[in-house]
């Protein structure tokens, strides 16, 4: 046991995300305001790292975008921050793109107990990862993801092996170079940040280059799939005041119409964003609006392009 607990030491400390930063060393002395532009300094070279991925991430993309046109599930695996930041991109898909529950997964190591609590053991089962993914039944129209900061997590490279051996697209997601969970998926993608502020706190400056590269997977997939028109969300699920007046506006500003047009629209489809666009540019009742976007794949623009032919 001694000898494992050195190698995993040893495996630690050559990792890029837990590296100790000595000039930040004293950082509990300093006043608070210096401490917060640290760390906000810290924060402003995220974004610049994840752009050095975007050819990765375009690429994985476009995968998963053909896959999910052809029925298939994108499925988010990780353990602590990263299986829970998995868990909320994949939550806020249904209000955002009405996709169906289950169209859209996060699976986090330990389960929904998981998401408060931290769960021992349960990151460094293989066995775990495994069973959660033959609970969802994958198979090769689907897409796992693979999410650890360090690359190394048992339970993401597990989740990311298994689905790869049952047919899937996978994608490996890390913030340290030539890592495990890379080198396991179809798609590496690699956003190194560097150490961070408190040594190894990867809910840092790695936590949200995780969270901004599953934005781009999931709102850029929804996009290659049809759920918006232009940067218009009219696939919006509109399940509270605030999104039915959200639906409304969106209706507006893609029709330039007026609010009693625009009402009428919405009730003739069953206050469906995309089916009421397409009423008043068109000038379709609803069931010719719904058959139209069926008929293209639920893509607006087709529709629109039909209608006028």
């Amino acid at each position: 046991m001694t000898t494992e607990r050195h190698s995993l030491r040893s495996e630690l400390e050559a990792l890029t995300t837990e590296a100790f930063r000595s000039e930040f060393a004293e950082i509990d002395t300093l006043p608070t305001l210096d401490i917060a532009r640290l760390m906000n300094g810290e924060d402003a070279g995220v974004a610049a790292a994840v752009a050095l991925r975007l050819p990765e991430i375009s690429g994985a993309i476009d995968a998963i975008a053909a896959r999910m046109t052809r029925g298939g599930r994108l499925v988010y695996a990780g353990a602590g921050t990263a299986g829970r930041l998995g868990v909320l991109d994949a939550s806020e898909c249904p209000p955002t793109f009405d996709t169906d529950p289950g169209q859209v997964v996060g699976v986090i190591a330990g389960g929904p107990e998981a998401l408060v609590t931290s769960v021992e053991g349960a990151e460094d089962s293989v066995d775990l990862a495994r069973k959660d993914l033959d609970a969802l039944g994958i198979g090769a129209s689907d897409t796992v993801v693979g999410v650890s900061a360090s690359g190394r997590t048992p339970y993401a490279v597990a989740a990311v092996e298994h689905a790869r051996a049952l047919g899937a697209l996978t994608v490996g997601l890390s913030c340290n170079a030539g890592s495990a969970l890379a080198a396991a998926a179809e798609h590496g993608i690699e956003v190194v940040v560097g150490p961070e502020l408190l040594t190894g706190s990867t809910r840092l400056k790695a936590g949200t280059a995780q969270k901004l590269v599953l934005n781009m997977l999931s709102t850029i997939t929804m996009i290659r799939l049809g759920k918006t028109y232009g940067n218009l969300m009219v696939d919006v699920r509109a399940s509270n005041d605030k999104l039915r007046a959200r639906s409304r506006r969106i209706v507006a500003l893609a029709t330039g119409a007026g609010d009693e047009e625009i009402e009428n629209a919405l009730t003739a489809t069953g206050g469906e964003v995309k089916n009421a666009v397409l009423v008043i540019l068109a000038g379709v009742d609803g069931p010719s609006a719904a058959r139209l976007l069926e008929e293209s794949g639920g893509h607006l623009r087709a529709a629109l392009t039909s209608a006028g032919g």
